[in-house]
């Protein structure tokens, strides 16, 4: 049985919840799903410009977490825009 998943702080509470590429229409798309947790890592990281002790204090959460949310991130975001997919933000349970 995995373990539960521990709530982790999140500040970012985003207004806008899809980015498509432009041109084309949505249900032409795939889309690829990016947890809010993974878009705090992300915000944290590149917007704040905070280091990987900081930001991962700062969403109560080890490092070594910290560092598997944001890579995910970075998976994610490279995919869409790489092979042309919509992005979509969901909200994760806290």
């Amino acid at each position: 049985m995995p373990r539960p998943k521990l709530c982790r702080k999140i500040e970012f509470n985003p207004n806008i919840t899809y980015f498509k590429p432009q041109g084309v229409p949505m249900r032409e798309l795939e889309a690829v799903e990016l947890t809010t947790e993974e878009m705090e890592a992300y915000r944290l990281r590149h917007i704040d410009e905070m280091d990987q002790q900081k930001a991962a204090s700062k969403m109560h959460t080890s490092q070594s977490t910290y560092q598997r949310i944001l890579y995910s991130a970075y998976k994610k975001t490279a995919d869409a825009l790489i092979n042309g997919k919509a992005i979509k933000i969901i909200k994760t349970r806290n």
